[in-house]
C-alpha cells in the first residue's frame, strides 16, 4: 500500500555544548534575531505508489464517532448539548496550517489565549475572561483523558501536546463539563487523535520558514478489517520571539485499534514527546524594552521536559448499551535552570557579592534548578445506556474515577551560570532550598440523564469529587528538625442541569446552569514549614448560560451564547502585579457577564471560487472584583512609588486602594478572530485572518502608572493579520501551502505577569504535504 520513509538530518549551529549538561544546547547564542548560520540537510526519501494511482484522502470523522473519544461527538449529540459546544475540525486547522494551538483555540469564542515564548509549547488559557496564567482554569483532555501535568494538584499546562497530530479540538462551556472534571469553573477543551483509519495510507509533510522555523512530520495508517494502527511523528524547531529564545520537539505517538469480537474492541495508545527549550522565565523591564523589546539577557537559561505517557481503553457494546473503560498514565521529568524568574531578579543570585548583578552574570553569579517530576496514574468508566420512560425517551450516562497523582520538587541552586546540580553550602544562595513530595488521590463519580421528546430534552447531572492532599517538606528546620507532613482533603458536589429545545428543524435554543469547581494546589492548602491547612478554599462558582444554535441555510451555522460565572472565591495570585507568582490568595466574589458569537459559512458561489466566513467573537463587559477587595500602592522608602502591591507594609506606608469593582487583571473586554477566504473548484484555498485583542489591565488597581520592573500598566489593544494559501499540484500528488503570520510585522505587549513579553515577529513559512 506504499511505503515512506523520512530522514531528517540537521546540523545545527556549531555551539559548544554545556559541558555539566550534555543533553542542553544553546539554540541562539548570538544576539542576532536572524538564524544565520543554521546548516539544514533534509533528505525524504518517499517510496509511493505512483501519484495517478492515489485515492482521495479518506474522511476521518470515526475519531468523532468513537465513544471516551469525544466529548461532543456527531453534529446531532452536538445539537442535544444544553450549552456552548464548538468544533475546530481537520478541514478548518488544514485551510489556515496553524503555527500554534494559541492559534487554533483564537478560532473559537470565549478563548483568550495569552502568547509567552511565541511557539504555544506552553499557552495560557483564559476562558470567559478568567485568569490564563497557565491554563490552570482550564481542563485539557486528549482523546477524553486528562493530559496536563497533574489535573488535581497543579493543573499547570507546562506540557501541551503538539496541535499537528490532532484531528480536531472540541471546546464544551456549560452544564456539560461537570462529565470532565475535576475544573468545572471555565470549560473543557479536548483535543483528539485519529480514529480507525478507513484505509491503509499515510501523510508527509515539511515546512520551512524564517526564524529558524522546520517543521517535518509523518503519519502512517494501516487498517485490516476493524484492526488498525496510527503512527505519528513529527519534529519541529524553531526560535522564539527574543533573542537566546529557541525550542526544538519531537513528539511521537502510535494508536492501536483490537478488535476482541464483534462488541468489544481495545484501543491502545502510546506517547513519546521531549522538549529542549533555551527559554527564560523572566520578561523584561521597561528600561530593557525600551532600549530592544526583544533583548534577553539570560542566554543561559534552560527548559527540558520529557514525557511517557499511555492509555488503553476497552470498549464494549450490547444494543444501545455501551461500556468504555480506560486506564492511563504518565510520567514527566522537568528541570528548568534560570538566572531569573521575574524581572525584579536581575539576576536571582543579586545578593550574593561574588554576583552583584548583571555585569558578572557568567562569571560570579550562580542559578537555580526548578526540578520537576510528575507521575500520574488512574482509571476511569463511563456507561452509557438508554433510559425507559413511558412517552419520553431517554439516555443515562453514568462513570466513575480512580486517579493518583506524585510530585517530586527541588530547587537546587547552583554555585555559576551553567551549573546543573547544587552548589556548595558555602557558596552563598547555594544549594539544596526545596525538596518536597506531594500526592493527591482522588475518587470522582458522576451521572447525567437526557430525557424529554424530539423537541425537548432536560439534561440534570450531579457530580462528586472527593480528594486527599498531603505535601512532605523533607528539609529539616530549627523548628522541624524532621521536616514537615501535613494533609487534607475535601469533598465537593457539583450539580448541573440544561435543557435544549428544537424550535425549528435548524434553530436550537439551550439554556443551563452548573456548579463550578476547581481545587486547590497542595502547596497552597498546606504550609510548607508546619504543615498545617491553610485557609484558601477551592474555587467554587455559580454558572449560567443561554444561547441558540442556528443552520439558516446548508454549509452555515451561527452560535449566540450569553453568560455568567458568579464566583463565591476565585483563586487569584498574591502578587496582583505578577512577578513572584508563587503564592495564591482567594480574591473573593468575582463576576463575569458577557456574549459571545460563532459564525461559520459559504457565501454564494462566484464562478469557480466560492467565498467562505468564519468570527469567534467575544463581550465582556462584566469582569471584575465583586466584594470587598484593597491593593495597597507604595509611597517610597524601600518601597517603588506607584508600584501596585498585594498588602501592607510593616510600616503601614502604603496607600490603601479599594479595588472593588475594578477590572480583573487578563480580562479584555473584546476579543475577536475573523477569517474571510475563497475557495477554488480544484482544491486551492486563500484565507486573510484578523485576530483582535482589547485593551487588557496586568494588575488589579487597573493602573496606567509604569513602573520599572514592567509588571503593572495597560497593554494595549491591538490587531494582528494573517494570510494563509493552499495549492494542490496533482501532477505529483503534493500540496503546496504558504503562510504569513503577523504579515505587518506589529510589535504587541503580550504579558505583563513577569515583566513585559513582546509578540513574535513576522513569520513567513512555507511547505509541502503528500498524502498516500
Amino acid at each position: 500500500m506504499g511505503q515512506c520513509l523520512i530522514t531528517i538530518l540537521i546540523h545545527n549551529r556549531p555551539v559548544p555544548l554545556v559541558p555539566s549538561s550534555p543533553r542542553l544546547f544553546r539554540i541562539r547564542p548570538s544576539t542576532s534575531r536572524a538564524a544565520a548560520g543554521t546548516v539544514w540537510v533534509c533528505t525524504l526519501l518517499v517510496a509511493l505508489r505512483p501519484a495517478a494511482a492515489q485515492p482521495t484522502a479518506p474522511t476521518r470523522d470515526s475519531a468523532a464517532r468513537l465513544p471516551g473519544l469525544s466529548i461532543i461527538g456527531t453534529p446531532d449529540e452536538r445539537d442535544r448539548i444544553p450549552g456552548g459546544a464548538q468544533v475546530i475540525d481537520r478541514a478548518t486547522l488544514e485551510r489556515s496550517r496553524v503555527f500554534t494551538t494559541n492559534e487554533a483555540l483564537r478560532k473559537v469564542s470565549g478563548i483568550m489565549v495569552r502568547d509567552e515564548e511565541g511557539l504555544g509549547l506552553r499557552p495560557n488559557i483564559g476562558i470567559r475572561g478568567l485568569n490564563p496564567t497557565r491554563s490552570t482554569k482550564t481542563l485539557l483532555l486528549e482523546d477524553g483523558i486528562p493530559v496536563t501535568i497533574a489535573t488535581y494538584g497543579d493543573n499547570a499546562a507546562y506540557y501541551h501536546p503538539p496541535v499537528g497530530r490532532m484531528e480536531r479540538i472540541e471546546v464544551l462551556k456549560g452544564a456539560g463539563s461537570i462529565l470532565h472534571g475535576p475544573q468545572t469553573v471555565g470549560g473543557v477543551i479536548n483535543y483528539i487523535t485519529p480514529g480507525l483509519p478507513t484505509q491503509s495510507g499515510g501523510t508527509t509533510r515539511f515546512t520551512g520558514g524564517n526564524n529558524g522555523f522546520l517543521n517535518g512530520y509523518a503519519r502512517a495508517e494501516a487498517v485490516n478489517g476493524n484492526t488498525g494502527a496510527v503512527l505519528d511523528i513529527g519534529r519541529f524547531q524553531a526560535d522564539g520571539p527574543r533573542e537566546n529564545i529557541g525550542s526544538e520537539v519531537t513528539d511521537a505517538s502510535l494508536k492501536l485499534f483490537v478488535p476482541i469480537s464483534a462488541s468489544q474492541q481495545l484501543i491502545a495508545k502510546a506517547n513519546v514527546y521531549r522538549e529542549a527549550s533555551q527559554v527564560t522565565y523572566s520578561g523584561l523591564t521597561e528600561g530593557e524594552w525600551t532600549a530592544n523589546p526583544f533583548q534577553n539577557p539570560f542566554r543561559n537559561d534552560f527548559f527540558t521536559i520529557e514525557r511517557v505517557g499511555g492509555t488503553l481503553a476497552h470498549e464494549l457494546t450490547r444494543g444501545a448499551q455501551r461500556l468504555t473503560t480506560t486506564v492511563y498514565g504518565h510520567d514527566i521529568t522537568r528541570p528548568w535552570w534560570r538566572q531569573s524568574s521575574n524581572s525584579t531578579q536581575r539576576p536571582n543570585d543579586r545578593s550574593d557579592p561574588a554576583c552583584g548583578g548583571l555585569q558578572n552574570l557568567e562569571s560570579g553569579c550562580g542559578n537555580e534548578g526548578r526540578i520537576r517530576r510528575y507521575q500520574v496514574l488512574g482509571a476511569e468508566s463511563r456507561y452509557t445506556r438508554p433510559l425507559l420512560l413511558p412517552r419520553v425517551a431517554g439516555t443515562l450516562e453514568a462513570g466513575a474515577r480512580v486517579h493518583r497523582e506524585e510530585q517530586d520538587r527541588q530547587q537546587l541552586n547552583g554555585a555559576s551560570h551553567v551549573s546543573r546540580t547544587a552548589g556548595p553550602a558555602a557558596n552563598r544562595n547555594a544549594g539544596l532550598v526545596e525538596d518536597n513530595r506531594r500526592t493527591t488521590d482522588a475518587l470522582a463519580g458522576w451521572v447525567q440523564a437526557r430525557v424529554g421528546t424530539e423537541r425537548f430534552t432536560v439534561t440534570p447531572g450531579l457530580r462528586i469529587e472527593h480528594i486527599d492532599i498531603t505535601r512532605t517538606n523533607r528539609l529539616p528546620s530549627a523548628s522541624a528538625p524532621d521536616g514537615a507532613f501535613g494533609e487534607t482533603s475535601l469533598t465537593e458536589l457539583i450539580p448541573g442541569i440544561g435543557a435544549t429545545v428544537n424550535a425549528t428543524s435548524t434553530l436550537t435554543v439551550f439554556a443551563g446552569a452548573h456548579r463550578g469547581f476547581s481545587p486547590p494546589r497542595n502547596e497552597d492548602i498546606i504550609s510548607n514549614t508546619t504543615g498545617g491547612v491553610v485557609e484558601l478554599e477551592p474555587e467554587r462558582s455559580w454558572n449560567y448560560e443561554a444561547g441558540v444554535r442556528w443552520a439558516p441555510r446548508p454549509l452555515w451555522s451561527i452560535d449566540v451564547t450569553a453568560f455568567r460565572l458568579d464566583f463565591e472565591n476565585q483563586v487569584i495570585p498574591a502578587s496582583l502585579a505578577g512577578g513572584t507568582g508563587a503564592a495564591l490568595t482567594s480574591a473573593g466574589r468575582t463576576l463575569h457577564q458577557g456574549l459571545e458569537l460563532d459564525l461559520r459559512g459559504d457565501l454564494r458561489p462566484i464562478g469557480r471560487l466560492t467565498p467562505f466566513l468564519q468570527l469567534a467573537g467575544t463581550w465582556v463587559p462584566v469582569a471584575r472584583f465583586a466584594s470587598d477587595r484593597f491593593a495597597y500602592i507604595g509611597t517610597g522608602g524601600s518601597d517603588v512609588v506607584g508600584k501596585v502591591y498585594a498588602g501592607q507594609n510593616s510600616g503601614n506606608t502604603r496607600t490603601r486602594l479599594d479595588v472593588s469593582n475594578n477590572r480583573l487583571p487578563y480580562a479584555p473586554e473584546f476579543f475577536t478572530t475573523a477569517t474571510l477566504g475563497v475557495r477554488h473548484r480544484s482544491g486551492a484555498d486563500l484565507s486573510i485572518e484578523a485576530v483582535h485583542m482589547g485593551e487588557q489591565f496586568g494588575d488589579a488597581a487597573n493602573t496606567r502608572v509604569l513602573v520599572s520592573d514592567g509588571q503593572q500598566g495597560a497593554l494595549p489593544s491591538n490587531t494582528l493579520w494573517n494570510v494563509a494559501v493552499n495549492v494542490p499540484v496533482r501532477s505529483i500528488g503534493v500540496t503546496a501551502f504558504g503562510t504569513v503570520k503577523n504579515v505587518f510585522d506589529e510589535l504587541v505587549i503580550v504579558d505583563r505577569t513577569r515583566g513585559l513579553l513582546p509578540n513574535m515577529p513576522r513569520l513567513v513559512q512555507l511547505g509541502v504535504e503528500r498524502r498516500f
